[in-house]
């Protein structure tokens, strides 16, 4: 258990990571200037100047604001700590988005101990849209104002709303868990990165069911999700704040008729 001082100290840094990441991405986006590699040798993964330059930035923020913390990133990997606490870090995730100009790409910043994510913050920063949670409590700020989260009351598939950001899901195996849920609900879209668990917590749609997640990729989803009401499970029911299969609910009845559907797909454990 943090103490109260703590978890304001989080909250504060948590902020001021984000507000970093901002100011290093915002001048790089639909920019001329903005420069991309591809790090597979195949298949296409890209990585910008902007994802490097942002997760530079809170790193160097961290070692300032908090130094006894280890740091989780995707672009420049772990590195310890002696508090028993870890900042993992996604400086952009949806960099395919970000590079073809949509706004659904996002900055995912959690903290996290042993047990999973504690703390998270999915940040969009040219909508100007924050989605924050942990530590008890939930809040969306955006240019209209603010309010807390809450995730939708949905009870059944037939009217359930479900992302995923690619067609393709991941494995074929995958790919027909995702089918067998999608064959079942109101409405499936496509291609919104982290910006669908934001709206998942925002209370606008139902479930996000992905696969192939690494832990940068969902933890700041998981405590944003569990704040507003909802669940973030793997695809046996259990935590998914390693990555791989992950099933988002809005709610424990729309979360157990999902999970009904994906365990026979499920990775072996």
């Amino acid at each position: 258990m943090l103490s109260q001082d703590v978890e304001n100290d989080i909250y504060a840094t948590a902020m001021a990571l984000a507000d970093e990441a901002r100011r290093v991405i915002l001048p790089l986006f639909r920019g001329d200037a903005l420069s991309t590699e591809n790090k597979l040798a195949d298949g296409f993964d890209p990585v910008t100047v902007a994802d490097r330059g942002a997760e530079k930035a809170m790193r160097r923020l961290l070692s300032d604001l908090r130094p006894d913390d280890a740091v989780l990133g995707e672009e420049y990997g772990a590195s310890s700590g002696k508090s028993g606490l870890t900042w993992v870090l996604d400086p952009i995730d949806g960099t395919r988005g970000f590079i073809t100009g949509t706004p659904t790409w996002g900055v995912l910043i959690a903290l996290s101990d042993d047990t999973g994510p504690l703390f998270g913050v999915i940040d969009q920063p040219f909508i100007g849209e924050r989605f924050i949670g942990g530590f008890g409590a939930s809040q969306y700020v955006g240019p209209h104002g603010s309010n807390p989260l809450a995730t939708r009351a949905t009870a059944s598939l037939a009217q359930s709303m479900l992302y995923t950001t690619f067609p393709e899901v991941g494995s074929s195996r995958d790919r027909s868990g995702f089918k067998a849920v999608a064959d079942q609900v109101q409405l499936v879209r496509y291609g919104m990165d982290c910006y669908a668990y934001a709206l998942l917590a925002l209370g606008h749609i139902d479930l996000v069911i992905e696969a192939g997640l690494n832990a940068y990729d969902i933890q700041a989803p998981i405590a944003v999700i569990k704040a507003a009401g909802g669940i973030v499970t793997n695809w046996h029911g259990q935590p998914a704040h390693d990555g791989g299969q992950v099933l988002a609910a809005a709610n424990p009845a729309c979360h157990a008729a999902a999970l009904e559907l994906l365990r026979p797909f499920a990775d072996p454990v």
